[in-house]
C-alpha cells in the first residue's frame, strides 16, 4: 500500500477499482484530485502500469497481488475508507465513464439524511438515455426485469458503476462476488438491510477505450443467465 495524500476537508472517499488501466488512470483521476476528494485506487492485480502511475498521486493506493475482480477491489477499497473514517464512499470506474460534476449531485441526497444509498441512473433523463449504445440498452433493461424478479428490488439501471454510500450502509454491506454481478448483490443486500435508496441521474461518457475495457455485451448476458440459474446469490 502507498499513500501521499493531503486529507480533504470532507470525509467524502471516491473508491476506483482499476485493472490494466495505465492507460487513462492518470487523466480519469486528475479531476478527482482536482476537487479534493480523498481517493482510494485499488490496484486489481494490473499487469501493465497502472501502478507506477498511482505512485506518483496523491492518492491511496491499495494493491491485490492477483487480478480477484471489480466487486473484490470495491471491497477491499471500501473496507480501506472506512478505516480513514471515511463518512461517504463513492464508486466511481478507472475507464473515464463517469464525470467529477456528478459526484455532488449524486452525494446530496446522503448529506440531506434521505437515503443510505444513491445510484447513478442513465436513464433518468432522455439525453443520457440516448447516449447509450442500442444493444448495451437493450440487455440493461432486460436486467433491470431479472433484478426485479430474483431481487425484488426496482432500480433503473443495472451495472451502473456510479453510485454512493453513506458510512452505515458500508459497514452493513459485504460483497461476496468478486465479479461484476456484484451490482446485483448490493441490490440484495439492500433489500435484506432494509437500506433507503435512491437514484440520481448521471451522464456515462461511452469512447473506444471505455467501450472495450468495461462490461462486455456478452458478460452481461452471461451475469443474466446467473442470475436466472441461481448462481449468483448462492
Amino acid at each position: 500500500m502507498k499513500e501521499n495524500v493531503s486529507q480533504s476537508s470532507e470525509a467524502v472517499f471516491v473508491v476506483v477499482p482499476a485493472y490494466n488501466e495505465g492507460a487513462v488512470i492518470h487523466s480519469t483521476l486528475q479531476p478527482l484530485i482536482d476537487s479534493s476528494y480523498s481517493v482510494v485506487v485499488v490496484d486489481d492485480g494490473s499487469h501493465d502500469n497502472t501502478w507506477s502511475v498511482l505512485t506518483a498521486l496523491p492518492v491511496y493506493a491499495v494493491r491485490h497481488p492477483c487480478n480477484l475482480g471489480q466487486g473484490a477491489a470495491l471491497q477491499t477499497g471500501m473496507t480501506f475508507a472506512l478505516r480513514q473514517k471515511a463518512e461517504i464512499i463513492v464508486h466511481f470506474d478507472a475507464d473515464g465513464q463517469h464525470q467529477v460534476k456528478d459526484i455532488e449531485s449524486l452525494i446530496q441526497p446522503l448529506r440531506n439524511g434521505e437515503c443510505d444509498v444513491v445510484f447513478g441512473s442513465r436513464f433518468l433523463r432522455q439525453t443520457d438515455k440516448q447516449a447509450v449504445p442500442f444493444l448495451r440498452r437493450l440487455i440493461l433493461r432486460g436486467a433491470v426485469m431479472v433484478n426485479r424478479l430474483m431481487v425484488g428490488v426496482w432500480q433503473s439501471d443495472a451495472y451502473n458503476g456510479f453510485r454512493a454510500l453513506s458510512r452505515e450502509a458500508v459497514e452493513k454491506i459485504d460483497l461476496r462476488e468478486n465479479g461484476y454481478a456484484h451490482a446485483s448483490e448490493i441490490l440484495s443486500q439492500i433489500r435484506r438491510l432494509k437500506l433507503i435508496y435512491v437514484e440520481r441521474p448521471t451522464t456515462i461518457l461511452y469512447s473506444e477505450y471505455s467501450k472495450a475495457k468495461g462490461l462486455s455485451n456478452w458478460s452481461a448476458f452471461n451475469i443474466l443467465i446467473d442470475m436466472l440459474l441461481g448462481r449468483v446469490f448462492r
